[in-house]
């Protein structure tokens, strides 16, 4: 699952990256039978990343509390909501999650696992919701800025004349609203990484949950692309979101 507290933070990505590319080698290679050796090790590759994650995750949920603590200051209430909700399931999230290991080196006993499993996902899938959310209404307010500058509403009315052919078969408000939404995420790259890294988690819980099954192929190669991106991010820090 999507994690962004752990420690060391140079080492957990790249944990994650590993356990979803298993899990999308597996599915690849399921029906391969001259791989059968080759999947039982990336089985067990699988599963000692997705330990690995969860002792790292450990003192995570002080994290998410101290950050829906920052995120309450905000100065934008719309910004601040979101985000704090977001913290605040997540760190509901990390303590089912906690759980769970303590349950899997049997320092708790007496848990449904099946339960808290679900709990903690319905809390993964809120603190994405919320995420996207922020995303949502930061492109939103991109677009208006670009709207309202004179030198890009003269592109995009060059755009316009230039491609008549597009105008004729598609709507001409929506030509010139999804012309206005490429544009802003180009011009911030920071915004369209995190928007992209969080669609393609929010399928790991909708999985998970039922709400929208895929299979494991989707769910590893969607959860790879999200690790590559935080990967990105995290060694260029200038591709992060703010806040």
């Amino acid at each position: 699952m999507n994690d962004n507290f752990p420690p060391p933070p140079s080492v957990f990505p790249y944990f994650r990256a590993t356990q979803y590319a298993c899990a999308l080698s597996i599915y690849l290679l399921r029906n391969n039978s001259e791989r059968k050796d080759l999947v039982a090790k990336l089985i067990s590759l699988e599963a000692t990343m997705s330990a690995g994650r969860k002792l790292f995750r450990l003192g995570n949920t002080i994290n998410s509390i101290e950050a829906a603590k920052r995120t309450m200051r905000l100065s934008d209430r719309v910004l601040g909501l979101c985000l704090t909700a977001a913290n605040i399931n997540r760190a509901l999230y990390f303590i089912c999650d906690n759980a769970l290991w303590a349950r899997s080196v049997g320092l708790i006993r007496d848990i449904d696992k099946e339960r808290w499993s679900l709990n903690a996902s319905r809390c993964y899938f809120l603190s994405l919701v919320m995420h996207l959310t922020r995303d949502v209404y930061v492109v939103l307010q991109l677009m208006a800025q670009k709207v309202r500058d004179k030198h890009f509403r003269q592109k995009m009315d060059q755009h316009v004349s230039e491609n008549p052919e597009v105008v004729d078969v598609v709507v001409p408000q929506l030509d010139a609203f999804l012309f206005v939404l490429l544009e802003s995420l180009k011009s911030h790259p920071a915004v369209a990484l995190d928007t992209l890294k969080n669609i393609c988690d929010l399928f790991i819980p909708l999985d998970r949950l039922g709400i929208y099954q895929s299979n494991a192929g989707v769910v590893g190669f969607c959860g790879l692309m999200s690790s590559l991106i935080g990967i990105l991010t995290l060694t260029h820090p200038e591709l992060r979101i703010k806040p």
